[in-house]
């Protein structure tokens, strides 16, 4: 898949996406930090901009360990 294909959406919108795999948000300061109760050693962060960067987003994308393919279409269900 290609970058393009990725949203560029602000980034507490794409955090709801990742919420959806079971990850939970913790506000920060500038970043909506993610935790998932599974694996508490690994954090995502989110900056919480108006516009997050595709490939910032994918490399989230894989820390999360899903796919693009994936996290696009639960995006597209919110």
């Amino acid at each position: 898949m290609s970058l393009k294909n990725l949203p560029l959406d602000n980034g507490q919108n794409l955090a709801r996406v990742f919420e959806k795999f079971g990850w939970v948000p913790h506000r920060g300061k500038n970043h909506i930090v993610l935790t998932h109760p599974n694996q508490p050693q690994l954090n995502i962060s989110i900056p919480d901009h108006k516009e997050v960067s595709r490939s910032l987003l994918h490399a989230q994308i894989r820390r999360a360990g899903l796919t693009d393919e994936i996290f696009l279409e639960a995006y597209k269900s919110l």
